[in-house]
């Protein structure tokens, strides 16, 4: 069943009508019809399986018949700090990431960033990656629509990755699978973990030198050395195997 997202306020009782951009989507491009089954999702975690009672150029009415929890969320909430990249790598990011079970990202802009964003640029930045969070989510079943916020500075990313349980950081120069190993495992059984990834070129040391101080774990991911765009991806790809229960 297709999947939409209405906010939690927007939902009383069993009838539920949907407006705004989507009509036009499920009428002109899904081409649903009266009696068609939807999947409307609150984006703070439950489903409401529903069916269309009516539909015009303006609304999309429907019945709720069941409602459930989302069962694609993982247990541990994963905040992705990722280092600014060249050209359109972000949006990659956004959309795959989202898709393995990021909740929330964070840009950031460390000193190996090559990008220079003004205000009015990372604003209009940031509402690009947030469409794309929104359409990764719907295409992947997510329960939530991640966050994707404007970018900061690297000594405002740790702070915000303060207030969470568990926090890694792979490293090419970091050696110890076995020890790293320990570490993912530590990580999936907390509520909350960040995962800090470098820009083209990296961390330097005394990036890491920082984050070690504030008990952020360095972890290497192996013998080669992967793309800004390929790290995140396969260490979140690494940490949902070992999560999904």
């Amino acid at each position: 069943m297709y999947r939409f997202y209405i906010s939690k306020k927007s939902i009383t009782g069993s009838q539920i009508a949907i407006t705004g951009p989507d009509v036009n989507h499920i009428k002109n491009v899904l081409r649903l019809e009266k009696g068609d089954w939807i999947i409307i999702c609150d984006g703070e975690g439950t489903d409401y399986i529903s069916r269309i009672t009516d539909i015009d150029s303006y609304c999309v009415n429907v019945i709720v018949e069941k409602i459930q929890d989302t069962d694609t969320e993982l247990g541990t909430k994963l905040v992705l700090f990722q280092g600014v990249p060249k050209g359109d790598k972000m949006e990659l990011i956004v959309q795959k990431t989202v898709e393995l079970g990021v909740s929330e990202i964070v840009p950031v802009l460390t000193k190996r960033c090559v990008v220079k964003l003004d205000k009015g640029k990372a604003v209009k930045k940031q509402k690009r990656w947030q469409a794309i969070a929104e359409a990764a989510a719907k295409q992947s079943g997510r329960g939530i629509i991640p966050e994707v916020h404007i970018p900061v500075t690297l000594e405002k990313a740790f702070d915000i990755a303060s207030s969470l349980e568990y926090n890694m950081i792979p490293y090419e120069l970091q050696d110890g699978i076995g020890s790293s190993r320990k570490i993912v495992a530590e990580a999936c059984s907390k509520k909350s973990a960040g995962i800090f990834i470098g820009p083209e070129g990296g961390f330097e040391k005394e990036e890491i030198a920082q984050a070690v101080s504030r008990k952020i774990y360095p972890v290497t991911l192996g013998k080669r050395i992967l793309r800004t765009e390929t790290a995140g991806i396969a260490f979140i790809s690494i940490l949902m195997f070992a999560m999904q229960e």
